[in-house]
């Protein structure tokens, strides 16, 4: 399994072509279209939803597919319910529940 994710995070992380464009000086080309990994855009997606900041949001949703962006907010969402889990002493499931107000089961 851990495998399989060392794959998906090479896959995702490497950074993406850029789109067409006409050629013009490297230089310029890079300070315009600034490639983002996968990750950058989930942690930015989250932090301008959580901010409420919808012109961050529409930006962070430019800068990967909507799969890659979609895989990010996840393992975002996985990463930080384990880091608040272990702080809490508790487990994932009662922490997550918790955060979505729901009872622990």
């Amino acid at each position: 399994m851990s495998g399989t994710l060392a794959r998906l995070w090479k896959f995702f992380a490497r950074p993406r072509p850029a789109e067409s464009q006409p050629p013009g000086p490297p230089a310029k080309r890079h300070s315009e279209k600034r490639t983002h990994n996968l990750f950058e855009a989930a942690a930015a997606y989250v932090s301008a939803c959580a901010e409420d900041d919808q012109d961050g949001v529409d930006e962070a949703a430019t800068w990967v597919s909507p799969e890659a962006l979609s895989f990010g907010v996840n393992e975002l969402a996985c990463r930080a319910v384990i880091a608040l889990a272990r702080e809490r002493d508790e487990s994932p499931t009662a922490v997550a529940r918790t955060l979505l107000g729901e009872p622990v089961a």
